[in-house]
């Protein structure tokens, strides 16, 4: 027969020796297992007489509730000092300041474009980008500027060096309009593009800023006529401004670019610092239109006798303003935080058609 207490004192003192709950539980296989020393011991009482069971017995299932209630304490007690290393491991001093938390949110231009290229898109536009460096045929010759026009002048433009070899003065783009030339001197009509992006001209006040930015539209298509541009231009802004209708008007204008040429006016009502569209006496400037000149058909290689087209643009900061309420344009550019933070817009609500712009 095994000695119960020299088994009982072994398990005991292997157990308070254990180091690691993964050693305790060793022990516990080793000793109650399906194949553990106890578990033999309690299997073998079937071979005995009545007489040794009534006496074998007790003392074996005593033995295995001692080792049973040993092993839990050793465990608990393991475990209890595993948590407290941990935690000291892991102290936080809660009297230290809490870490700057940095948030950041969309700029109004940026959202404005974004809303404004959704609607376009919706409509079947697709977009164009080109160079902020320009040259001249691009920005002024190919779009009909005549060669004393003031915005080839350097109080209205901002030229760059000449080139040492040829002599040509590279011009940051005063429109996206070189967009459009590069599309239709590239592409076959039908086009139907828009041309977002940075502007530059040298003006600065409360409603100018020397950069800004613009969206551009293009039209190139046979029997194109001044009614599909006003309806194209009325749709857009009742969209932009989520209303159900414009009252706009269109007034005779001139662009060197355009023939005829117009400015687009929304009715208003801008009484207590807040802009009402369809109501009051007032008429807001919002664009400029007019259906392409044929010397820029011609320009870029389209034949203005087959094909006609209209175009269109507006500006995305002025547009800002006037949607969100923003009373000057340059702290738009003077990346105040706290401005940010009161005008900014979430960078996960992206706007789309269906489920709403701002």
């Amino acid at each position: 027969m095994t000695d119960l207490a020299q088994l009982e004192l072994d398990l005991i003192n292997a157990i308070g020796g254990a180091a690691t709950v993964a050693a305790v539980e060793e022990l516990r296989v080793a000793a109650l297992g399906k194949s553990g020393t106890i578990s033999g011991l309690l299997k073998g009482m079937g071979a005995m007489s009545p007489d040794e069971r009534r006496d074998q017995g007790p003392k074996l299932n005593g033995l295995r509730d001692r080792v049973q209630s040993a092993l839990a304490a050793r465990k608990a007690e393991l475990e209890a000092a595993e948590l407290d290393a941990r935690l000291l491991a892991e102290h936080v001093d809660l009297t230290l300041p809490a870490r700057p938390h940095r948030r950041g949110s969309v700029h109004p231009t940026m959202q404005v474009m974004d809303e404004m290229i959704a609607v376009f898109a919706d409509m079947g536009f697709a977009v164009a980008e080109g160079p902020d460096i320009e040259d001249d045929f691009h920005n002024f010759t190919a779009l009909n500027f005549p060669p004393k026009h003031p915005a080839r002048e350097m109080h209205d433009t901002f030229f760059l060096k000449p080139d040492p070899e040829t002599g040509e003065r590279k011009v940051l783009r005063t429109h996206t309009s070189p967009v459009q030339v590069r599309t239709m001197m590239s592409q076959t009509p039908p086009i139907r593009i828009i041309a977002p992006g940075r502007t530059f001209r040298k003006d600065s006040d409360a409603t100018h800023t020397p950069m800004f930015h613009q969206i551009e539209g293009l039209v190139i298509d046979r029997d194109i006529h001044m009614g599909h541009l006003k309806t194209t231009l009325i749709h857009f802004i009742a969209r932009f401004f989520e209303v159900d209708d414009v009252d706009a008007r269109f007034r005779p204008h001139h662009f060197p670019f355009t023939e005829p040429s117009a400015e687009m006016d929304i009715r208003c009502d801008r009484s207590g610092g807040q802009l009402k569209l369809n109501t009051g006496s007032d008429w807001l400037e919002i664009l400029g239109c007019g259906m392409v000149h044929p010397n820029v058909l011609r320009n870029c290689g389209i034949d203005p006798d087959e094909f006609q087209g209209f175009a269109f643009g507006m500006g995305v900061d002025r547009l800002a303003m006037l949607k969100y309420g923003v009373s000057d344009l340059r702290p738009m550019f003077e990346a105040d935080t706290r401005w940010l933070a009161h005008y900014g817009f979430s960078a996960f609500a992206a706007p789309n058609a269906a489920s709403g712009l701002s």
